[in-house]
């Protein structure tokens, strides 16, 4: 077991260039993962039955107490995200599948990465939790109604679909997973050390998926006009999610985890959506969104991380020189 969680360690570490390897050896050799296109829903189920499973009745619980920062990161995330998403198509002209794949990631719940990235950069990581929790059970409703909304003018949306959809391929396994985890508890406690390197291969595949798919196109000039998109749309995020947690005067540990809760995305869910309503042009976005959202959310974290280390250590030594005088 302590073998285990040592891999988990070092993929979560090194997840990032993990990401960028797989990416460039799928692009040179596209073959490699062409039999997951076809699996991805699996794939992402897998994801989200182990989130499932990490969950319990007291994250519910969390969010009847104290409503009013999870609600408000929550709608926080899918205001900010969407209409950022839709701004920049304007801005950059894009069109078609392209637009509607950026819109489609920025219409996302919030990504299980960003609690991570909370947890390192010393934020609320229970309301990070509780966010991602209630912005993820509401996709199935949120998810479609924007893509309507802001989308409807690139490309036809099967709306219905896409809410029956997102209900079997989230809201399903989730619940699931939390059954199960409810009806065996400790007993499972040992599946759970399994579940990081689980999703994080599971992620892998789907990446994989899409430049598989994607092949001839990665070099067009639409589809590399998306890279400076993603990282403003990322970055805008962050920035506007943050302000956001300020205005409403949260604690500084609740603004980091609204911070990373607005800014990132879960990418898998977009490209898996992609590949199976819109062409597989439109999971572009969502793939270069998770290259992007896990580097800018380690650095962004690390910086925090050492700036709170920095004054605490401030604080100590005007403490110090306080009792010496």
């Amino acid at each position: 077991m302590n073998k285990i969680e040592k891999v988990s360690k070092l993929i979560g570490k090194y997840f990032t260039l993990a990401i960028v390897f797989w990416v460039v050896f799928n692009y040179f050799l596209p073959k490699t993962s062409e039999w997951v296109i076809p699996n991805v829903a699996y794939l992402l189920g897998i994801i989200l039955f182990g989130m499932g499973l990490t969950l319990k009745l007291q994250d519910f619980e969390r969010i009847a107490k104290r409503p009013f920062p999870v609600i408000a990161g929550t709608c926080a995330h899918y205001l900010i995200m969407p209409t950022i998403a839709w701004v920049l198509c304007l801005v950059f002209q894009l069109k078609g599948a392209t637009a509607a794949g950026v819109i489609l990631v920025g219409s996302c719940p919030s990504g299980t990465s960003s609690s991570v990235m909370a947890y390192l950069a010393g934020g609320d990581v229970a309301l990070d939790v509780s966010i991602e929790t209630l912005s993820t059970l509401l996709a199935p409703v949120a998810l479609p109604g924007l893509l309507l909304l802001f989308a409807g003018k690139y490309v036809d949306i099967p709306t219905f679909s896409l809410f029956l959809s997102t209900i079997k391929i989230v809201l399903v396994p989730i619940l699931l997973g939390l059954l199960v985890h409810h009806l065996f508890k400790d007993k499972i406690e040992w599946v759970t050390k399994f579940l990081p390197v689980v999703s994080q291969l599971a992620i892998l595949l789907i990446i994989g998926a899409v430049i598989s798919a994607n092949h001839a196109d990665l070099m067009t000039t639409q589809t590399l006009l998306v890279i400076p998109v993603v990282i403003l749309h990322n970055l805008s995020g962050y920035g506007l999610g943050y302000l956001f947690s300020k205005l409403i005067r949260l604690r500084t540990p609740q603004r980091k985890a609204i911070t990373f809760e607005v800014g990132m995305q879960d990418s898998s869910l977009g490209a898996t959506l992609a590949m199976k309503y819109f062409v597989p042009a439109a999971a572009i976005p969502s793939t270069i969104f998770s290259i992007w959202h896990n580097i800018s959310g380690s650095i962004l974290a690390v910086n925090w991380k050492n700036r709170s280390t920095n004054d605490d250590a401030a604080k100590m030594e005007k403490k110090g020189k306080t009792a010496v005088d």
